[in-house]
């Protein structure tokens, strides 16, 4: 199994082969309830049939052109993006990681256009991950992603999460750009406070620093709105997003506030793939859905969720914390690791970051009777499932 792919990730040993809305099923018939999305990606949960629809029709006419031509998909999901988000301009990529190269990029060229070119270093926070390129990595804090592929981009400053002081300090050194995740994903579900959002925002406009929100994760409607820097009032200058976006497909997007849609110029940045019809029109799906009532629907069901992991918490002393919001959630709790396979092996797919985070990112879609589901699943494990003695 798996014979002749390189051994970078840990897979389980079923084959999944088809699913409808939250539900996966495999090979043999079993069926699971998909509360990981594919780590954020299925927004319109698996079978959908307006996605499905649009894509078999895109494929009998048109895969590719390069971005040398035009097709009929590039200024309606562009002018869609700046809209939900609130920004002037996007640049498409095929991932996460390819929009905050993009992002970092410009930020370089932005300084160089105010004639403060030494400005070329970057702050980010501990906990953060923004990719594995290396740019991207450059800004991604946790040594076992960073150590093996050294020396990475030089000039990154690292500051805690939360701690304004350091970040003040930071700022003063005068760097192109400051990248945050409005809520840390792989770095444990954390939300960043909205006081400390926008107390940053206010140090970089005071030092000229960029602002970058990465929301790779938890933008593009995770969180009941389109942007999760919205909750606290914040407008970055740049913001990127990617996983759900093209519902499945691989995309990513790298959009700007007005006064930086002209900082690059054709030669300046490209890419072969990125915003081709086919994966345009999954992303058109998308945001239509988003538009027509799909927000709210993450909003109820993510209170939802929350209510019933709150009364887990109660429930069961294990369970220290419940974090996130809508639909980005995790459940702090004691052997995160090995309770994840359990829930696995009864039925319920999540995973398990920063070691003690169950985290929860099930597709948009999701019904109530799902989340009702989910949250059984977790009751009768927690249940079943030896408190682990305390290290």
């Amino acid at each position: 199994m798996d014979e002749h792919v390189m051994r970078t990730y840990v897979r389980q040993p079923q084959v999944f082969v088809s699913g409808e809305g939250a539900v996966l099923r495999d090979a043999e018939g079993r069926r699971w309830l998909d509360f990981l999305g594919g780590i954020a990606v299925s927004a319109l949960g698996h079978g959908h049939a307006g996605l499905a629809a649009a894509l078999r029709d895109q494929a009998g006419k048109l895969l590719h052109v390069s971005n040398l031509f035009r097709h009929p998909y590039t200024e309606d999901v562009a002018t869609r993006l700046c809209r939900l988000a609130g920004m002037e301009a996007v640049f498409f990529a095929n991932s996460g990681a390819e929009a905050n190269e993009c992002a970092l990029k410009l930020a370089r060229k932005a300084m160089r256009l105010r004639n403060t070119p030494e400005r070329t270093g970057f702050v980010a926070l501990e906990g953060g991950f923004h990719g594995r390129t290396m740019g991207a990595l450059s800004v991604t804090s946790g040594a076992k992603y960073r150590e093996p592929f050294g020396p990475l981009v030089p000039g990154v400053t690292f500051v805690p999460r939360d701690d304004l002081r350091a970040l003040e300090q930071a700022l003063a050194t005068r760097p192109a750009a400051l990248i945050v995740e409005p809520i840390q994903g792989e770095g444990g579900v954390h939300e960043l406070p909205h006081e400390w959002q926008r107390a940053a925002r206010a140090l970089c406009d005071a030092s000229g620093t960029l602002l970058i929100h990465d929301e790779v994760q938890c933008g593009t409607g995770r969180t009941g709105r389109f942007l999760c820097g919205s909750w606290a009032g914040v407008t970055p200058d740049l913001v990127t997003l990617a996983k759900p976006l093209a519902g499945g497909l691989p995309m990513g997007a790298c959009l700007v506030r007005a006064g930086l849609e002209a900082t690059f110029v054709p030669g300046d940045h490209g890419s072969t793939f990125a915003g081709g019809p086919f994966v345009l029109r999954a992303a058109q799906v998308l945001l239509e859905e988003l538009e027509n009532g799909l927000l709210d629907n993450v909003a109820a069901r993510g209170a939802q969720l929350r209510e019933g992991l709150l009364a887990l918490q109660r429930e069961f002393s294990r369970v220290r914390e419940v974090r996130g919001r809508g639909l980005i959630v995790g459940l702090r709790v004691d052997g995160a690791a090995e309770l994840q396979k359990q829930l696995y092996a009864n039925g319920l797919v999540t995973n398990c970051t920063a070691g003690d985070v169950i985290r929860l990112l099930p597709p948009y879609v999701i019904r109530s009777q799902d989340v009702d589901e989910a949250l059984a699943i977790l009751r009768t494990t927690l249940r079943a499932a030896p408190t682990p003695t305390p290290a």
